[in-house]
């Protein structure tokens, strides 16, 4: 009797064969991950190594440390998002907060019931300086770097002759309240950041000036055909990081209860690293506001650590440098591999 045998299943190597189709989804997976959140995974490694040299590191006395220092920080560092997310960039941050801190001092001096007037006079200089910046910019069209660096070297003579060379000392002891209200339990600069930082990150993501704010950095030819104002985009960024510098610069001179012509100098470098550890494009059209606070919130809480640990400026420096350009390395390379 001849048996019939059955023909070999193949169920064997297909199931061998799903199982590494999976093995490798996975792998892409966790790959494509951790590219996406490299400076999360960043920031809880820097967090944790503070954390385990320093019982001082992780108290929440010490996040509230972090969280005011970077306060005027937030402030300049979303400003300074949305011109470069225009291609451009703003220079003149730090001297335009110098120039509003000493305009807010010189009102108040002598005069503590001035306080709202100081407040306003120190957002109007910044205004101003941002709308110079932005019209030279957008209609005359300077090229940002040449604009905002003339700016940078006038605004920070102009915070000179201000106070005739000198800080402005003696303020009155009230115009310590802008810096040092407390509302729901936060400082004021902790919750005009937040404020800040929620509002203009969902103005970028969901409304029709964020779409054209990206659209002219993305191509602004393109943008223009499309029926978008370049020019008036434009100018109101730069306004806009204006006005917020010349906000930060009235907050750090109350925090200081002075006035020296020299606050802010090298704010501008800060504002630009935290853009870019974000994840910003330098050649516009491409970052988030909560990147740039994450970015911010990395490089505050390293100046934090390293204080704590007692480690030398000039190392701190060379830290933050090497930080800087291994993230936008990280960035570069993630992009090419998502590519």
């Amino acid at each position: 009797m001849i048996t019939q045998q059955s023909p070999p299943t193949a169920s064997a190597p297909a199931s061998a064969d799903a199982s590494t189709t999976s093995s490798r989804f996975n792998a892409a997976r966790l790959r494509e991950f951790t590219l996406s959140h490299s400076m999360i995974i960043v920031m809880l490694l820097v967090v944790l190594y503070f954390s385990y040299r320093s019982a001082r590191f992780a108290t929440p006395d010490n996040f509230e440390t972090i969280t005011i220092a970077a306060a005027p920080f937030a402030l300049i560092a979303v400003g300074q998002t949305l011109v470069i997310l225009t291609g451009g960039i703003d220079l003149s941050v730090g001297s335009v907060i110098a120039v509003s801190a000493m305009a807010s001092a010189s009102v108040v001096k002598g005069h503590p019931e001035r306080l709202f007037t100081a407040l306003l006079v120190g957002l109007v200089v910044g205004l101003v300086a941002g709308a110079i910046n932005g019209a030279l910019v957008a209609w005359v069209n300077v090229p940002p770097f040449v604009a905002t660096l003339g700016m940078l070297t006038a605004a920070s003579g102009m915070a000179y002759v201000i106070g005739d060379g000198a800080p402005i000392n003696g303020l009155p002891a009230n115009f310590n309240e802008i810096a040092g209200t407390k509302v729901l339990g936060l400082q004021l600069p902790v919750l005009v950041m937040i404020v800040g930082i929620v509002v203009l990150a969902v103005i970028m993501r969901f409304t029709s000036y964020g779409m054209r704010v990206y659209a002219v950095g993305g191509n602004r030819v393109a943008a223009e055909l499309a029926g978008v104002k370049a020019h008036r985009v434009l100018f109101s960024v730069y306004a806009l990081s204006g006005l917020l510098a010349g906000l930060s610069g009235v907050m750090l001179a109350s925090r200081v209860l002075s006035g020296p012509p020299t606050l802010g100098s090298g704010y501008e470098l800060d504002a630009i690293a935290a853009v870019v550890i974000g994840g910003a494009s330098l050649m516009g059209g491409r970052g988030t506001i909560w990147g740039t606070v994450l970015g911010l919130f990395l490089m505050q809480t390293l100046n934090n650590g390293l204080d704590i640990l007692v480690v030398p400026a000039y190392w701190q420096k060379v830290i933050k440098g090497v930080l800087i350009v291994a993230a936008v390395s990280v960035d570069v390379w993630a992009n090419n591999k998502r590519r």
